[in-house]
């Protein structure tokens, strides 16, 4: 039960959503026990944002909400190929992208919790 949610300053076409969804869903398996079969994405481009005083950088900031917990190594793992496609896709440096985690012991869906 995994959620992405990716915030730019970049426009997103929907050619680059769908290669972005592509890898996402293959990245998603770095942490053990998530797959694409469970995961939801949400894409927010051209979004006003700042980093170090300035806004002439392309940048992002992506969000991964997951039920349960997973290791250090794995968010690092996770991170480092987040930053990777955000990259190859978006043109966005490493330096400009924000990845947060938040582990959820508590998820919804279907009309009932896990």
């Amino acid at each position: 039960m995994p959620y992405i949610n990716t915030k730019t300053t970049v426009s997103i076409t929907p050619e680059k959503e769908a290669a972005l969804k592509e890898k996402l869903g293959k990245a998603i398996s770095l942490l053990p026990g998530k797959s694409e079969q469970w995961l939801m994405l949400s894409f927010e481009d051209c979004c006003r944002m700042w980093f170090q005083g300035d806004n002439g950088k392309p940048l992002a900031f992506a969000e991964v909400k997951l039920f349960g917990k997973a290791s250090a190594a794995d968010y690092e793992a996770l991170t480092g190929r987040i930053t990777e496609i955000l990259g190859e896709e978006l043109g966005i440096a490493p330096a400009g992208i924000y990845v947060k985690y938040e582990e959820v012991s508590h998820w919804g869906w279907n009309g009932g919790n896990f």
